[in-house]
């Protein structure tokens, strides 16, 4: 099946196998099953982990074929102190909206690591520095939630994150075949279910120091931190146009009229809808663009 001896061993054991991962290889090696490893090079030292958990995360993501004649990016958001895994789950293609979708998942206020990919960065020159002033709509939210964004210069300086990625395209097609998971919806269900929990299991280890660097969040709407923000100016039908939307603001009991009023459109990462002035929600729109009725408040 071609899986690894730290992969076998790991499901041997998962099945009440007791034997040490020595004899299993041992025995592997001796009936010619799998090779010997080759003689490493000059040893080299890495950088030391963070101290404390919740101190630094990686997020990064990986396109690869995890299930036969099928590619996803499969999207990481782990922690630098003890290599546990916060959020795993596959997507047709990264991008903001699974950038929002792994901080989400593992939120607090602690530095992210991160590649320069466009949605995490706006790049003036190509390879040159990223520049940390001019956002995108990744980086507004994170500094919205006092998450310091760090960027990676060299494939070196993701070291972490690459090692874990070999050692999933390693063993997550090969788990999925097992199991005959052949569409997204099951593999990410596996994900949850098997696949994350056995590799924290495996590779989670105990951080330098006792305690952790997170703390509790207080933002009180996560969702419209963790979404797209567009500004824009009402037309004098009261409709704002948002990418070939027409999106109606209602009359309420603030204002006679928008008309020219600068407001402000949140599109959620369902592709759902929202326009504000200021801090108050003016109205909900399903992704069509129509307006969202209100649920009526019971006596």
């Amino acid at each position: 099946m071609g899986w690894n001896v730290k992969h076998f061993h790991s499901w041997y054991k998962q099945d009440g196998g007791r034997r040490s991962y020595t004899w299993v290889k041992n025995s592997l090696q001796s009936k010619g099953l799998t090779p010997k490893a080759e003689k490493r090079g000059a040893h080299r030292k890495k950088r030391e982990p963070s101290p404390l958990p919740g101190m630094m995360l990686h997020q990064d993501g990986s396109r690869h074929e995890w299930v036969e004649g099928k590619k996803w990016d499969l999207i990481v958001t782990m922690d630098d102190s003890t290599n546990e895994h916060y959020s795993m789950f596959f997507i047709e293609e990264e991008g903001t909206e699974s950038s929002f979708r792994g901080v989400k998942e593992v939120i607090t206020r602690s530095s992210l690591y991160t590649d320069r990919g466009s949605h995490y960065w706006h790049t003036p020159e190509a390879g040159g520095k990223v520049d940390k002033n001019n956002l995108t709509q990744f980086g507004r939210a994170m500094r919205h939630l006092g998450i310091e964004m760090i960027a990676a210069y060299s494939p070196e300086a993701r070291g972490r994150s690459e090692r874990a990625f070999s050692t999933h395209q390693g063993r997550l097609p090969k788990e999925l075949a097992f199991h005959g998971i052949t569409t997204m919806e099951a593999a990410n269900q596996y994900l949850r279910d098997a696949y994350l929990p056995n590799f924290n299991a495996e590779f989670m280890h105990p951080s330098s120091q006792e305690g952790s660097a997170f703390i509790p969040c207080i933002a009180l709407n996560l969702d419209d931190i963790l979404c797209e923000q567009y500004e824009r100016t009402v037309s004098p039908d009261n409709c704002v146009s948002f990418e070939g939307k027409k999106l109606q603001i209602q009359k309420d009991e603030y204002r006679c009229n928008y008309i020219r009023v600068k407001v402000r459109v949140h599109r959620y990462c369902d592709g759902s809808m929202a326009v504000f002035h200021g801090p108050r929600k003016l109205a909900d729109y399903h992704s069509n663009g129509k307006l969202k009725e209100k649920r009526k408040m019971a006596a």
